[in-house]
């Protein structure tokens, strides 16, 4: 494909037939989106994490479809190449298929998104059977799926035990029997995963869930080190930005406070002339 050619599902599934690694990181602004593009990130993630990272909420729960729309079109303005996918949130698709349909294509209509992403395994296959005959691309999302973390019993590693592992491996499969195009692995034992990746003919697309899968994802507030303290276990921190933000305002403040910004070089002229006319 062309350097400047749009990624499709089509591409994406390539990848996994010659063995090349699907590259994917959350975005959630126009700014974001744009440098993500730029480094040819192959997919964005709208994610609706972004009630936790920008929105400042304890879950993704009360994510709404106005927040998730907001914020995809504002990724999609950026992204160019990379292909966008947008989380659909919290009882946007539980409650009916129907209900599933409308609000899927409404996010692709408002958006520009190229997919949809949503949570579970057989409980939504209907619903994703459903988006996909309508035309709308479907990633789906297993392991640790946030919008269910009461039920699951909190954050934790899904799949360890044998009845819990060999669910994942079949909802992966209703997935793909579905139309899914794509699925999310998260938390999930690295050699389940290769033993998912390895039975789909879809790709995989890990968080914590090892080097196996035929791609990875991260947040990219955790990638970027954005906040300091706790980190999941499965993010590395590509840098530290908390501290270069902080040691910036806190020259800022201080410059600001001494008098030393704004400078000459940060300000604009006028003749003194004009000035002596003015009364």
């Amino acid at each position: 494909m062309s350097s400047n050619e749009k990624i499709t599902t089509t591409v994406i599934q390539q990848r996994k037939i010659e063995g090349k690694a699907i590259t994917m990181l959350t975005a959630y602004d126009f700014s974001t989106a744009k440098f993500l593009d730029d480094a040819q990130i192959d997919m964005l993630l709208v994610g609706d994490s972004l009630g936790n990272v920008i929105l400042g909420y304890d879950s993704t729960l009360p994510v709404t479809m106005e927040d998730m729309i907001h914020h995809g079109k504002a990724v999609c303005r950026g992204a160019k190449k990379a292909m966008v996918v947008v989380d659909m949130p919290f009882m946007s698709y539980q409650v009916s298929t129907e209900q599933a349909i409308a609000n899927a294509g409404r996010i692709m209509k408002e958006t520009g998104a190229q997919a949809v992403k949503l949570e579970g395994g057989s409980e939504i296959a209907e619903a994703v059977k459903k988006i996909v005959a309508a035309g709308i691309p479907v990633v789906g999302h297993l392991g640790l799926t946030p919008q269910s973390v009461h039920s699951l019993g909190g954050f934790k590693v899904q799949g360890k035990e044998e009845k819990g592992a060999q669910k994942l491996l079949n909802d992966a499969k209703i997935l793909e029997e579905s139309g899914a195009f794509a699925v999310v692995l998260e938390c999930v034992p690295a050699l389940l995963a290769q033993k998912v990746t390895q039975q789909l003919n879809i790709p995989t697309i890990g968080i914590g869930a090892g080097a196996h899968c035929d791609g990875q994802v991260l947040v990219i507030n955790d990638l970027l080190g954005l906040y300091p303290g706790f980190a999941p276990k499965f993010v590395k921190q590509y840098a530290a930005l908390h501290v270069a933000i902080a040691q910036a305002v806190a020259d800022y403040k201080k410059e600001v406070a001494e008098k030393i910004f704004p400078s000459a070089e940060h300000s604009f002229k006028i003749s003194d002339g004009i000035l002596e006319k003015l009364y």
